[in-house]
């Protein structure tokens, strides 16, 4: 009988403890919750790598953000969360209790930024991009073409191309090396898949000469309905060796001597990518091509015509002889001087 009760005793005596220690909890969480400073605006925070929840505790009241840091050291390390502080940039909203906040730190909930590179865009284009992009650490800036790919370890000679178009999330502090390096794959996946699943007769040996042709075409149509049609032209060309006489050929070889308008000169010029004095596609890419020029490239329309050209409404004519696409041209060019007129 003795020992059932002291039993009793020492189990009444343990859920009183518990009942206690959660009451204490319940008005700690209480005073943590109403224990961030009073915000007019959001304010971000920053976890620096390897900071545990003292310095994090410590960082937030040099911040004026809370007026005492144990609260929150003890709630953590009861809650578990002490050992999982993710480094990073926060966010801490007006209201925001400090429990939220410790959530956050734990889950990582790190703000997020983006950098969107366009279609079509040159990989110079892309670098700069990279360079103005916020909160990026820059470890490659600085170097030229052949040294960043060096220190990528990419194996390739001429970057442009080589890179996928498309939006990258980051967090504040990664590395351009990171961002460089999943463009570059994502290009390698999309490739080697369209590739994989090309039309047989292609007059392309190699996944590179179809990235090549389909960066002409990306900058040869924005209109998503064509771009397969204007690859049926250029594989068509390419079929009977005829040139392919694409004008940003002759304006990615220009370079800086692009002048805005592509001249006579320019076009008699010849530049290993000028289209119209040198047979083939030229060496290398000359921008980035997105997914669906790709594409495009792999599985071209089938069609009979060897010209086009656009039709002042954004869109293209496509013709089948020199002399339909001669009527083109002029009609392209009455359409302009209408419009020059009004």
């Amino acid at each position: 009988m003795f020992r059932i009760a002291s039993l009793l005793s020492i189990w009444l005596a343990t859920m009183l403890m518990l009942l206690a220690i959660t009451a204490g909890l319940m008005l700690w969480e209480r005073q943590l919750d109403t224990s961030l400073n009073p915000l007019d605006e959001a304010v971000t925070f920053v976890v620096p790598r390897g900071a545990g929840i003292n310095r994090v505790a410590r960082e937030l009241e040099q911040a004026g953000l809370i007026r005492d840091g144990r609260p929150l050291i003890l709630m953590a390390r009861l809650g578990g969360q002490a050992n999982q502080i993710r480094a990073g940039e926060y966010r801490i909203e007006p209201g925001m209790s400090l429990t939220g906040f410790l959530d956050d730190l734990a889950k990582g909930k790190v703000i997020l930024y983006s950098i969107t590179i366009p279609e079509g865009v040159t990989f110079a284009d892309f670098r700069a991009r990279i360079e103005a992009a916020e909160g990026i650490e820059h470890k490659l800036s600085g170097l030229d073409d052949a040294a960043l790919l060096a220190e990528l370890e990419l194996d390739i000679e001429h970057p442009e191309g080589w890179f996928f178009p498309d939006t990258y999330l980051y967090q504040r502090g990664e590395s351009d090396r990171r961002i460089y390096l999943q463009a570059h794959q994502a290009m390698r996946r999309h490739l080697e898949l369209a590739w994989e699943a090309r039309d047989d007769d292609l007059p392309l040996k190699t996944p590179y000469e179809a990235l090549i042709l389909a960066s002409i075409v990306e900058r040869e149509t924005g209109v998503a309905d064509e771009r397969a049609k204007v690859a049926g032209v250029f594989v068509n060309r390419l079929d009977i060796g005829m040139r392919l006489q694409s004008d940003p050929t002759i304006i990615y070889g220009l370079g800086d001597d692009y002048r805005g308008t592509i001249y006579r000169s320019d076009i008699q010029r010849d530049t290993p990518y000028n289209t119209y004095t040198r047979a083939g596609l030229p060496p290398t890419p000359i921008a980035l091509p997105g997914l669906a020029a790709i594409k495009a490239v792999m599985q071209p329309a089938s069609t009979d015509a060897l010209y086009f050209v656009a039709d002042a409404q954004g869109g293209h004519v496509f013709s089948r002889t020199l002399d339909e696409h001669n009527r083109a041209v002029r009609a392209y060019r009455r359409a302009l001087a209408e419009q020059g007129k009004r």
